[in-house]
Protein backbone atom coordinates (compact mmCIF):
# COMPACT_ATOMS: atom_id res chain seq x y z
CA UNK A 1 0.00 0.00 0.00
CA UNK A 2 1.19 3.49 -0.97
CA UNK A 3 1.14 5.48 1.61
CA UNK A 4 1.88 9.97 1.70
CA UNK A 5 0.82 10.47 -1.88
CA UNK A 6 -1.41 13.36 -2.49
CA UNK A 7 -3.51 13.44 -5.19
CA UNK A 8 -5.60 16.38 -7.27
CA UNK A 9 -8.31 16.30 -9.47
CA UNK A 10 -8.60 18.63 -12.50
CA UNK A 11 -10.95 17.19 -14.51
CA UNK A 12 -12.07 19.34 -17.42
CA UNK A 13 -9.71 22.39 -15.96
CA UNK A 14 -8.60 24.29 -18.81
CA UNK A 15 -4.37 24.11 -18.10
CA UNK A 16 -1.85 26.26 -20.29
CA UNK A 17 1.40 24.81 -19.77
CA UNK A 18 4.44 27.53 -22.02
CA UNK A 19 7.26 25.49 -22.80
CA UNK A 20 5.83 22.18 -22.23
CA UNK A 21 7.87 20.60 -24.47
CA UNK A 22 10.36 18.87 -22.51
CA UNK A 23 12.04 19.00 -18.81
CA UNK A 24 9.84 20.26 -15.89
CA UNK A 25 7.11 22.11 -18.43
CA UNK A 26 6.53 18.44 -19.88
CA UNK A 27 6.07 17.12 -16.03
CA UNK A 28 4.17 19.85 -15.26
CA UNK A 29 1.73 19.36 -18.58
CA UNK A 30 1.62 15.65 -17.98
CA UNK A 31 0.73 15.75 -14.27
CA UNK A 32 -2.18 17.84 -15.23
CA UNK A 33 -3.29 15.68 -17.97
CA UNK A 34 -3.30 13.02 -15.58
CA UNK A 35 -5.37 14.74 -12.84
CA UNK A 36 -7.69 15.07 -15.73
CA UNK A 37 -7.15 19.11 -17.12
CA UNK A 38 -7.03 19.68 -20.85
CA UNK A 39 -3.56 20.97 -21.02
CA UNK A 40 -2.47 23.21 -23.81
CA UNK A 41 1.43 23.42 -24.32
CA UNK A 42 3.77 26.07 -26.26
CA UNK A 43 6.90 25.86 -27.85
CA UNK A 44 9.23 27.29 -30.14
CA UNK A 45 8.56 24.70 -33.35
CA UNK A 46 6.06 25.06 -36.29
CA UNK A 47 4.06 21.56 -34.93
CA UNK A 48 4.07 19.25 -32.11
CA UNK A 49 5.89 16.77 -34.91
CA UNK A 50 8.70 18.50 -35.02
CA UNK A 51 9.10 17.92 -31.37
CA UNK A 52 10.74 13.94 -30.01
CA UNK A 53 9.06 14.25 -27.08
CA UNK A 54 5.24 12.25 -27.30
CA UNK A 55 2.82 15.66 -27.09
CA UNK A 56 -0.42 13.68 -27.92
CA UNK A 57 -1.52 14.46 -24.54
CA UNK A 58 -2.00 17.99 -25.15
CA UNK A 59 -2.95 20.48 -27.90
CA UNK A 60 0.12 22.15 -29.36
CA UNK A 61 0.34 26.09 -29.88
CA UNK A 62 3.63 27.30 -31.17
CA UNK A 63 4.78 30.66 -29.12
CA UNK A 64 7.88 32.26 -28.83
CA UNK A 65 8.07 34.55 -25.83
CA UNK A 66 9.78 37.40 -27.35
CA UNK A 67 7.13 37.32 -30.05
CA UNK A 68 4.18 40.07 -29.29
CA UNK A 69 2.25 38.32 -32.46
CA UNK A 70 2.33 34.69 -31.08
CA UNK A 71 1.51 35.64 -27.52
CA UNK A 72 -1.53 37.76 -28.14
CA UNK A 73 -2.82 34.90 -30.91
CA UNK A 74 -2.20 32.25 -27.70
CA UNK A 75 -3.81 34.43 -25.34
CA UNK A 76 -7.03 35.38 -27.88
CA UNK A 77 -7.77 31.42 -28.42
CA UNK A 78 -8.77 31.11 -24.81
CA UNK A 79 -12.44 32.26 -23.75
CA UNK A 80 -11.80 30.92 -20.38
CA UNK A 81 -8.42 29.40 -18.55
CA UNK A 82 -8.07 27.86 -15.61
CA UNK A 83 -4.47 27.78 -14.97
CA UNK A 84 -1.54 29.54 -16.50
CA UNK A 85 2.09 28.26 -16.10
CA UNK A 86 4.47 30.45 -16.77
CA UNK A 87 7.19 27.61 -17.55
CA UNK A 88 9.13 28.62 -20.61
CA UNK A 89 12.78 30.38 -20.46
CA UNK A 90 16.06 30.08 -21.94
CA UNK A 91 19.38 31.31 -20.86
CA UNK A 92 22.36 32.74 -24.09
CA UNK A 93 19.58 32.78 -26.36
CA UNK A 94 21.88 31.35 -29.49
CA UNK A 95 24.34 30.35 -27.61
CA UNK A 96 25.60 34.14 -27.39
CA UNK A 97 27.03 36.61 -24.43
CA UNK A 98 23.98 37.60 -22.15
CA UNK A 99 27.20 40.71 -21.30
CA UNK A 100 26.31 41.85 -24.94
CA UNK A 101 23.39 44.72 -24.54
CA UNK A 102 21.15 43.62 -27.30
CA UNK A 103 21.38 39.28 -25.85
CA UNK A 104 20.55 41.01 -22.38
CA UNK A 105 17.67 42.59 -23.90
CA UNK A 106 16.17 39.10 -25.80
CA UNK A 107 16.91 37.41 -22.48
CA UNK A 108 14.49 39.75 -20.48
CA UNK A 109 11.94 39.44 -23.65
CA UNK A 110 12.36 35.81 -23.13
CA UNK A 111 12.16 34.94 -19.85
CA UNK A 112 10.31 38.28 -17.99
CA UNK A 113 8.24 40.35 -21.10
CA UNK A 114 6.93 37.63 -22.41
CA UNK A 115 5.47 36.16 -19.10
CA UNK A 116 4.44 39.54 -18.82
CA UNK A 117 2.40 39.77 -22.14
CA UNK A 118 1.01 36.68 -21.87
CA UNK A 119 -0.22 36.84 -18.15
CA UNK A 120 -1.33 40.20 -18.32
CA UNK A 121 -3.70 40.02 -22.10
CA UNK A 122 -4.88 36.20 -20.78
CA UNK A 123 -6.75 37.98 -17.52
CA UNK A 124 -9.87 38.08 -19.24
CA UNK A 125 -9.75 34.52 -19.77
CA UNK A 126 -8.70 33.91 -16.19
CA UNK A 127 -11.51 35.59 -14.78
CA UNK A 128 -14.04 33.38 -15.87
CA UNK A 129 -12.44 29.99 -14.27
CA UNK A 130 -14.97 28.43 -12.24
CA UNK A 131 -12.08 26.74 -10.59
CA UNK A 132 -12.68 25.93 -6.59
CA UNK A 133 -9.92 28.03 -5.28
CA UNK A 134 -10.04 30.72 -8.05
CA UNK A 135 -8.12 30.85 -11.08
CA UNK A 136 -4.28 30.18 -10.67
CA UNK A 137 -1.17 32.00 -12.36
CA UNK A 138 1.92 30.21 -11.37
CA UNK A 139 5.67 31.53 -12.47
CA UNK A 140 8.69 29.53 -12.46
CA UNK A 141 11.59 31.61 -11.79
CA UNK A 142 15.20 30.22 -10.42
CA UNK A 143 18.21 30.52 -7.31
CA UNK A 144 19.42 32.71 -10.13
CA UNK A 145 16.65 35.79 -8.74
CA UNK A 146 18.41 35.59 -5.52
CA UNK A 147 21.86 34.43 -6.22
CA UNK A 148 24.29 36.10 -8.70
CA UNK A 149 24.85 33.86 -12.05
CA UNK A 150 27.69 35.88 -13.67
CA UNK A 151 27.61 33.96 -17.00
CA UNK A 152 24.00 34.63 -17.50
CA UNK A 153 23.10 38.17 -15.86
CA UNK A 154 20.13 38.55 -18.47
CA UNK A 155 18.53 35.33 -17.75
CA UNK A 156 19.01 36.07 -13.57
CA UNK A 157 17.72 39.76 -13.67
CA UNK A 158 14.52 38.22 -15.94
CA UNK A 159 13.93 35.69 -13.26
CA UNK A 160 14.42 37.89 -10.43
CA UNK A 161 11.76 40.38 -12.26
CA UNK A 162 9.50 37.43 -12.74
CA UNK A 163 9.46 36.85 -9.51
CA UNK A 164 8.28 40.53 -8.36
CA UNK A 165 6.19 40.70 -10.98
CA UNK A 166 4.67 37.43 -9.14
CA UNK A 167 4.28 39.87 -5.81
CA UNK A 168 2.82 42.38 -8.00
CA UNK A 169 0.25 40.88 -9.60
CA UNK A 170 -1.18 39.30 -6.71
CA UNK A 171 -1.58 41.79 -4.98
CA UNK A 172 -3.19 43.23 -8.05
CA UNK A 173 -5.79 40.81 -8.73
CA UNK A 174 -6.08 39.74 -5.30
CA UNK A 175 -9.58 40.30 -5.21
CA UNK A 176 -11.21 39.15 -8.83
CA UNK A 177 -10.29 35.29 -8.02
CA UNK A 178 -6.96 34.88 -9.24
CA UNK A 179 -4.11 33.77 -7.26
CA UNK A 180 -0.45 34.28 -8.77
CA UNK A 181 2.46 32.38 -7.02
CA UNK A 182 6.14 31.52 -7.86
CA UNK A 183 8.01 28.31 -8.19
CA UNK A 184 11.81 28.48 -8.21
CA UNK A 185 13.57 24.87 -9.23
CA UNK A 186 17.20 24.39 -7.96
CA UNK A 187 19.06 21.74 -9.98
CA UNK A 188 16.32 19.70 -11.11
CA UNK A 189 17.97 16.68 -13.45
CA UNK A 190 16.78 17.64 -17.23
CA UNK A 191 18.12 18.32 -20.91
CA UNK A 192 19.60 21.72 -19.79
CA UNK A 193 21.00 20.18 -16.53
CA UNK A 194 22.09 17.19 -17.84
CA UNK A 195 25.75 18.39 -18.71
CA UNK A 196 26.81 19.09 -15.29
CA UNK A 197 25.58 15.97 -14.32
CA UNK A 198 27.99 14.32 -17.19
CA UNK A 199 31.07 16.16 -15.54
CA UNK A 200 32.28 15.02 -12.15
CA UNK A 201 33.62 17.94 -11.09
CA UNK A 202 31.31 20.39 -11.82
CA UNK A 203 28.89 17.54 -10.85
CA UNK A 204 30.85 18.08 -7.41
CA UNK A 205 30.68 21.74 -7.15
CA UNK A 206 26.97 22.13 -7.15
CA UNK A 207 26.55 19.19 -4.87
CA UNK A 208 28.40 21.42 -2.69
CA UNK A 209 25.19 23.69 -2.64
CA UNK A 210 23.05 21.40 -2.21
CA UNK A 211 22.23 19.81 1.36
CA UNK A 212 20.29 16.92 0.67
CA UNK A 213 23.20 16.06 -2.30
CA UNK A 214 21.37 15.07 -4.91
CA UNK A 215 19.83 16.59 -8.26
CA UNK A 216 15.74 17.27 -8.04
CA UNK A 217 13.41 15.61 -10.05
CA UNK A 218 11.22 17.36 -13.08
CA UNK A 219 7.88 15.64 -10.58
CA UNK A 220 8.89 17.38 -7.57
CA UNK A 221 8.23 20.81 -9.57
CA UNK A 222 5.50 19.29 -10.94
CA UNK A 223 3.69 18.02 -8.08
CA UNK A 224 4.07 21.89 -6.07
CA UNK A 225 2.59 23.78 -9.42
CA UNK A 226 -0.41 21.67 -9.13
CA UNK A 227 -0.92 22.34 -5.51
CA UNK A 228 -0.43 25.63 -5.89
CA UNK A 229 -2.97 25.36 -8.55
CA UNK A 230 -5.32 23.15 -6.46
CA UNK A 231 -8.67 24.28 -3.77
CA UNK A 232 -6.17 23.38 -1.07
CA UNK A 233 -3.81 26.86 -1.24
CA UNK A 234 -6.61 28.63 -2.04
CA UNK A 235 -5.55 31.06 0.90
CA UNK A 236 -1.94 31.10 -0.66
CA UNK A 237 -1.06 34.28 -3.15
CA UNK A 238 1.91 36.37 -3.75
CA UNK A 239 4.97 34.00 -2.50
CA UNK A 240 7.43 31.86 -3.93
CA UNK A 241 8.00 28.27 -3.07
CA UNK A 242 11.84 26.94 -3.52
CA UNK A 243 12.19 23.68 -4.67
CA UNK A 244 15.59 23.29 -4.16
CA UNK A 245 16.68 20.49 -1.98
CA UNK A 246 17.94 23.32 0.48
CA UNK A 247 20.34 25.12 -1.61
CA UNK A 248 19.31 28.47 -0.85
CA UNK A 249 20.33 27.64 2.70
CA UNK A 250 23.80 27.27 1.98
Amino acid sequence: MTTGRASFDFTDARVLVTGGTSGIGYAIASGFADAGAEVVVTGTRGAASDYKTDLQAFEYRQARMQEKSDLETLAASFACLDVLVNNAGANLPGGRDEWQPDVFEEALAINLSGAFRLTTACKTALRKSELPGGASVVNLVSMSAWRAVPMVPGYGSGKAGLLQLTRNLSMLWATEGIRVNAIAPGLILTPMTAVLAAIPALEAEQMAHIPMRRFGRPEDVASAVLFLSSEQASYVTGHAFAIDGGYLTV
